[in-house]
Formats: structure tokens, sequence, C-alpha cells
């Protein structure tokens, strides 16, 4: 097999040719810290389309919400199921999630619920 070799230097010499680093010819623009954007709707000058817009928003971030804490419930539902080998206790759940311990047991109860139902997030 033949090995790849370097290109011969231009002016005839033996060596390899080395290539230098392209010179800059300006320099690169800094980042420029853009004003904070929250969904466009500081660009909303009619404030019924205003009102509209982020009320949608809200109601979409609040059903978000309720999804999430389902999840955190079905979580702490099986983290403390006494039928898995690894289950932990609730003061472990609570440290984890960063609840208090009456809030763990309360969400690992919720989680319960929502397992048993078939309502158990997806």
């Amino acid at each position: 097999m033949c090995e790849p070799q370097s290109a011969p230097d231009a002016r005839g010499e033996g060596g390899p040719r080395r290539l230098k680093p392209a010179q800059l010819l300006f320099e690169p623009p800094e980042a420029v810290a853009e004003a904070e954007h929250f969904f466009d709707l500081e660009s909303i000058e009619d404030p019924r389309e205003l009102l509209a817009r982020s009320t949608e928003l809200a109601l979409a971030f609040r059903a978000a919400a309720d999804r999430a804490v389902e999840y955190q419930a079905v979580a702490a539902a099986q983290l403390a199921d006494p039928r898995r080998f690894d289950r932990l206790p609730t003061a472990v759940i609570a440290a984890r999630a960063e609840w208090s311990e009456d809030y763990t047991k309360k969400m690992v109860e919720f989680g319960r619920d929502l397992l048993r139902s078939g309502r158990a997030v997806d």
C-alpha cells in the first residue's frame, strides 16, 4: 500500500509544504447582548391583543405546570413503592425534590391515586 505524502514545496525544495494560517482581515464582532424577549409580548402594541396573547400563554403554562406536578407525583409514588428493592424513604424523596416531608407524603399518595385510577401520565 502507498502511504499518503505531503505535496512537494512549490519553490522546488524537497521538504513538505507548510501552510500558514490565513490572516484576519477584520475583527469578529463582539457578541451583543440582546434585550430579553418573552414570546414577543413586548412587541405587541394593541392592549386587546396583548391581553389575549398573555392570557393564552398563562393558561398554557398553568396546564404545563399541572402536568409536571402529576409527573412528580407518579415518580414520587414509584420511588416510595414498598415493592421496589431500591425504594427510597420519604425524607430522601423530599430532599431530592426540595419538598417538606408532609408535602412528599401527600405527593406520594396523589401519585398512587393517579396510578390506581389509570390517569397516570403517559
